[in-house]
């Protein structure tokens, strides 16, 4: 195993998780809220009267901070290697997996691990398990 040295970066991603962590802080003390993806996704589309607007600002914040970031730093956005079929497959088994398991990789794996919840382990150990797994594939098995 080799490590890309060019694209290791280790305290941006450090920030990244400080700010995520913070984030998810914020919203469980403040409103006392979970910082699940999924779930506040979810809480838009079933249009909870008044439950909408704090949803709509974290979504608004999701969408907004990349276009931020290229304002001021030198990140290039990611080369997407893949088709629009593939890309809209793959994230209706997101979606799907989502579902199944009761929320998302940001919920159970950041506030649920932190509130030391069983059942968050057990699904963000299976989520990771996925991903192995699927990247093992995808490049060993397929080509």
């Amino acid at each position: 195993m080799t490590i890309d040295w060019t694209h290791f970066t280790p305290w941006a991603s450090l920030s990244g998780g400080l700010l995520i962590g913070l984030a998810a802080g914020v919203l469980i003390l403040g409103a006392g809220r979970i910082m699940g993806a999924a779930g506040v996704l979810g809480g838009v589309v079933d249009l909870r009267p008044g439950d909408v607007a704090w949803r709509l600002w974290l979504i608004a914040g999701l969408l907004l901070a990349p276009s931020v970031l290229m304002l001021f730093s030198a990140a290039k956005a990611p080369l997407i290697e893949t088709s629009w079929p593939v890309l809209i497959l793959a994230g209706l088994m997101v979606g799907f997996g989502t579902r199944l398991g009761s929320g998302c990789t940001s919920g159970h794996g950041i506030c649920g691990i932190s509130r030391l919840s069983p059942r968050s382990i057990a699904a963000t150990a299976l989520f990771m398990a996925s991903g192995f797994a699927t990247v093992f594939i995808a490049r060993h098995v397929l080509g």
